[in-house]
This record gives C-alpha cells, structure tokens and sequence, in this order.
C-alpha cells in the first residue's frame, strides 16, 4: 500500500515535528519479519539517552520505552524517544544547536533501521531540519532510497512538510564556531596531521574558557530497542564533527557503520571517531558475530579490537601506540541482552557529567521494567582518555 504526500502529512506532529511517515507493516508493501520468541523488552542508548529531556520530564530511554510498551511501532518510539535530544539546545552534539562545520552551518547526519520490516532510511549533510531522525523515516517509508544527501535531502523535506531553518545555530554554538574559527589557523585546515594537534588545542582553550560544556565533539545519540515480540529497530543521529570540512559525512547515517539492525539477530550503533568506525563498517560486524552467537559484550569487543589494528597513523596513536580517541558501540540481541562497549574505561571529558561524579567512566542508558539507569561500559583498554589523547 502506498502512501500519499497529504496522508503523510496528516500524521504529523504540532510545534513544527513532522511525525514520522505510516506505520502500518505493508508500506510500500514491505513485508514484516516476526519473531515467535519472545524478548525482554528494553531501550538502550548512548549516555546522554539518560540526561537531556528538552524541558520536558523524561528522557530518551524513557520516552521511548515508554512508547513502545503503549503498543507503539518500536522505530516510531526510538525517534520520539531522540527527537527530545535533537530539540535540546543543551546537547551541542544532535540536531537544533549542534556544532557546526568550518563555515559556521549546522549539518545533520541520521540513519534508521527497522528490523521486522527489512528497511533503512538515512539523510547526510541535511541543513535546515531540526530533526534529522525524522526526516531519514520519511525516506525509508516514502522512497526506495536507503540515503538522501545535502541539498537533496532538504528538498524531499520540504516536499513533505518540514519546517526549514536558514539556521540551526544557537547563540551557544554561534559563539564557539566564532571562538573557533579565531583562534585556528587557516592553513592547517587539509593536513591531518597539523590540523589534529591545533584542533586539540584549541579544543582545550575553549573547555577552559567555559565555551563548550566537553572536549568531545564526535558526539552523537544511538539508540535501539526491541520489544516483547522481538521486533527490533535503530536510530543513530548526530550533527557530526565540529567544524568539520563543509560536506564531511562520518559514520552516523552509513548502513553497517553508525547503526546496523538485523531484525533476527540484533542491533548496533555507535558514537565516537566516525572515521575510524566507518573503515571496518563495525555495527555491521557486530551484529554478524552476534549472529555467531556471541554475547553482546563479547562480540563489540572483537569490534574495538579491530578497530585498534587498524589504527596505524602516528597521529592517531598514543606514545605507547594505542588509539588517542574514544568509539562506543551500543549493542541489543535478540533476547533483550545488550552491553556498551568502550575503547578506554575512562574519558575524562565525562567528568562531572551525566552523574558521574569525578569518575569519568563510560556509561550507557539503559531503560527496562525497572526503569531509566545508566551502566557502565566493558572497556577494551584501561586507564583514562585524556584531552591530549
């Protein structure tokens, strides 16, 4: 059954949200994959799944289990559950207020799964659109496309209703591009190798001077669930690298890097360095040794230790030669058993945040019949992530 563009629009949401497209299991006649296992139900997500809530009194692994325990399609409650973070302007990382490119324009990146029904939608380099997660179910829903990109992916918004924004800035973000761009060095801006060592500086300058609430700035929010039946979804969505190169595209909205759902089997999804997630496609390859039968912890593991490996560049390596940076995967199977994974056990940009305290361990949201929580990652290395690496 197809959908029209005025049906869609029906469905959609006030405040400017445009909900997401049809939910009926026969869209675009894709056929469902059901389980007759059953599963225990759960939502899991990055940290800041547990911590922002846009105003509002629950977070996004709340709402979202919430959602999907009314009956709810799971992908339509995993997207309810990130569009609180996408509208927060206290998460610099997703949506609305994100940390723009190198010319001060917010650009979003989001990729969605839905495991029963075989399907995937995605949007890159989307500007205007405060809630990319939104926008890439359109595209799964309405389209045979599994990605849309840049001024594309802009237009098919508009066609169907979203509100576009010359920008997507907040006074927040606008500042700290502008902080940013004062004190770099336009020179620097093609070599990797002077480009990382200026960035952490000023990274660490601006930290300092109270211009950015963490050093991270690969941050992201994916987040999966699965349900009583065993239908399992994904969503991954972000607004990428601060100040990366207009156009720059990173893990969040590639199939079997940022996110990766196999319905029988499980799901992954990670936040972290784009870049050396997206050389090994490691959601993809997570969810395949989970298929091996592998634990959820065990099998992102194996993921962190390929990725560390393939991790040859001097300026990517400490002096002892491991990685100077941080990859989470977030990983759900089947049975409703899931785990975070972490490269190191701490990162100090966590500190004080999120309830750490002055730890900054690793952590996931988790949200299950005993309610929203944090856990604390399984991390492949010890010791503590620095801001120098």
């Amino acid at each position: 059954m197809s959908v029209s563009r005025r049906d869609f629009l029906k469905q959609g949401a006030a405040a400017g949200v445009v909900a997401s497209a049809v939910t009926t299991p026969t869209a675009l006649g894709a056929p469902w994959v059901r389980r007759s296992a059953a599963a225990d139900p759960v939502v899991i997500a990055s940290m800041n799944g547990n911590y922002y809530r846009n105003g509002g009194s629950a977070t996004c692994v709340q709402a979202a289990y919430e959602r999907m325990m009314a009956g709810h399609d799971v992908l339509d409650a995993l997207i309810a559950g990130v569009n609180i973070v996408e509208l927060d302007p206290e998460d610099d990382s997703v949506g609305y207020g994100g940390l723009p490119n190198a010319d001060g324009v917010v650009q979003l990146d989001c990729c969605c799964m839905h495991g029963p029904k075989r399907r995937a939608g995605g949007v890159a380099a989307l500007e205007g659109v405060r809630t990319p997660s939104l926008v890439a179910r359109a595209g799964m829903d309405q389209t045979d496309h599994h990605l849309l990109v840049g001024p594309g992916a802009q237009a098919f918004a508009r066609a169907f209703g979203f509100p576009i924004e010359a920008d997507l800035n907040t006074e927040h973000s606008r500042q700290a591009w502008r902080e940013w761009k004062r004190r770099s060095d336009p020179s620097h801006y093609l070599d990797p190798d002077q480009r990382s060592e200026l960035d952490r500086r000023i990274l660490d300058s601006l930290f300092r001077d109270g211009l950015l609430n963490s050093r991270v700035v690969h941050g992201t929010i994916n987040c999966n669930g699965i349900n009583a039946r065993g239908e399992i979804c994904g969503v991954t969505t972000t607004s990428g690298l601060a100040w990366k190169i207009p156009g720059r595209v990173g893990d969040s909205p590639i199939l079997g890097a940022g996110l990766y759902v196999d319905g029988a089997v499980g799901a992954a999804g990670s936040t972290g360095r784009g870049e050396a997630n997206l050389y090994g496609l490691s959601s993809f390859f997570i969810v395949e040794n989970l298929r091996r039968g592998m634990h959820p912890k065990d099998a992102g593991l194996e993921a962190l230790r390929r990725v560390r490996a393939n991790t040859v560049e001097r300026r990517l390596r400490r002096p002892n030669g491991e990685p100077n940076f941080s990859l989470t995967f977030y990983i759900l199977n089947a049975k409703g058993e899931h785990a975070g994974v972490s490269m190191y056990a701490e990162d100090e940009d966590y500190r004080d945040w999120a309830g750490n305290g002055d730890r900054g361990f690793m952590r996931y949201a988790a949200c299950d019949r005993n309610g929203p929580r944090t856990v604390q990652c399984e991390p492949l290395l010890p010791g503590v992530l620095t801001a120098n690496g």
